[in-house]
């Protein structure tokens, strides 16, 4: 079966979860709940929309997650951090799930340009929907992670060479990568294996030349961007070690080029995870979800009252049946 075909299926089963078990609750709340302003616009690209989801308590400015979603840098869309956001959102967390132009729409330069200027649209606005512009955090997974990662770097260069810039990387307290890719030396060959072939994603990547520019684990070790490096925020990244679309190698040789120019980083790996386990699956399941908990953790760090509500939250109800999450991961391409 060709990555096509197993997209259409994988995609159909979704539907089938949203169809049957979360949509009186979870659409509705996505498209009409209060809580969610869809599709703000944050540039004059196609796709240059956003989601905001907002806590109910409005008290106080909040902390802001910059959310980029994966995709394979072709199918990614806002409305997949959208059980993200409204999870976040119930600890008092806004989330801005930041919307791009895929492939063939754009390249990766285009993604790249389009969610530096999202995270630059909340860096300068989003006070005004009652977050705190020094208090944002960037978070991405699969592809997301490995474009939001080329943008926190991009910036951090930007501004050790004195360019001017709309934002700033002193704005992000951490980033948070989950299940990316960091290397494109290393990816292209095990993405062709895995039906990803390597005209369509020479195509993305804008040719092989171009590859070093992207790889933000080659770039982080180019002793020129060693002051760049200074000026990054603690790095987080999330990874189960049975991911097969990208493995959890990615995640542990750019923490080691990061910590090798002194830069915060650690990883941590989740044993068994598949690519999709803990971005999908896992909150699907309800209960305790290590990863999420880790993340609250780090926002809320400091904060002694978002703490103690964050330790005496109840546990999350189970949105989908176990046998259709495992029949899930069992078909998932990714």
């Amino acid at each position: 079966m060709g990555i096509n075909d197993s997209c259409l299926m994988f995609a159909f089963m979704l539907r089938q979860f949203r169809d049957n078990y979360i949509r009186e609750e979870f659409a509705y709340c996505y498209f009409f709940s209060s809580q969610v302003r869809r599709s703000i616009v944050y540039g004059d690209q196609p796709r240059n929309r956003l989601d905001l989801y907002l806590p109910i308590n409005t008290n106080g400015p909040k902390p802001v997650v910059v959310f980029v979603t994966g995709g394979a840098w072709i199918i990614g869309y806002k409305a997949w951090g959208s059980l993200l956001g409204l999870q976040l959102a119930e600890r008092d967390i806004i989330v801005a799930c930041v919307d791009y132009r895929n492939f063939p729409q754009g390249t990766i330069s285009d993604m790249v340009k389009d969610v530096s200027q999202g995270v630059s649209f909340v860096c300068n606005l989003i006070d005004r929907f009652g977050g705190d512009p020094n208090r944002i955090y960037l978070m991405g997974q699969s592809a997301g992670a490995h474009i939001s990662a080329c943008v926190l770097l991009e910036q951090a260069i930007k501004e050790s060479r004195g360019e001017s810039t709309t934002w700033s990387v002193s704005q992000i307290k951490a980033y948070f990568g989950l299940s990316g890719g960091y290397n494109l030396f290393n990816l292209v060959d095990h993405f062709h294996n895995r039906g990803l072939y390597r005209s369509i994603f020479l195509s993305i990547m804008e040719g092989e030349g171009s590859f070093e520019q992207f790889s933000p684990e080659v770039r982080i070790k180019d002793p020129r961007n060693r002051e760049a490096a200074s000026l990054l925020p603690p790095i987080k990244l999330f990874h189960g070690t049975s991911d097969y679309s990208i493995p959890s190698d990615a995640s542990i040789n750019i923490v080691e080029a990061l910590k090798g120019v002194g830069a915060e980083a650690e990883v941590i790996l989740y044993e068994g995870k598949s690519h999709t386990d803990l971005f999908l699956q896992d909150p699907l399941r309800g209960g305790k979800d290590d990863l999420f908990d880790h993340v609250v953790s780090v926002i809320h760090a400091g904060d002694e009252e978002a703490l103690a509500k964050d330790a005496s939250a109840p546990p999350r109800k189970r949105l989908v049946p176990e046998i259709l999450l495992r029949l899930a991961r069992h078909i998932s391409p990714f």
